[in-house]
């Protein structure tokens, strides 16, 4: 089998990685939630009288809880697909998946408490 490489290496790879967009959309309601919550924190992200590097931490913030929630969703299906019987180590990797999500929600939640209190007082 002859590997790809070069510039068809990277088509190849873009469409590996909207093929697991797509899938991310359809088989995970959390990510559907999260990517609309993105969008409206953008649209008032760009809304807001911030500077341009709150801009960007605003939203860069919130894009990372839609990136690790395809990550929890990998790790989840790799688990999945190794067996449906409980392990210590398959609960464990599910459990920390999960914990990467909300470690970056708390992330984005005190970027945007602490921009917005900065603006108020």
């Amino acid at each position: 089998m002859n590997k790809a490489t070069g510039f068809t290496r990277i088509i190849n790879a873009t469409g590996y990685s909207w093929k697991g967009i797509k899938a991310a959309w359809k088989n995970e309601a959390a990510f559907r939630q999260e990517s609309i919550l993105l969008i409206v924190a953008i649209i008032l992200a760009i809304w807001l009288d911030v500077s341009p590097v709150e801009r960007i931490l605003l939203i860069g913030s919130v894009a990372l809880i839609p990136i690790f929630e395809i990550i929890n969703s990998a790790i989840e299906a790799v688990v999945d697909r190794i067996g449906p019987e409980h392990h210590e180590l398959s609960g464990r990797a599910k459990d920390m998946g999960s914990s990467a999500v909300l470690m970056t929600i708390i992330l984005a939640l005190f970027v945007w408490v602490t921009i917005i209190f900065s603006h108020l007082f």
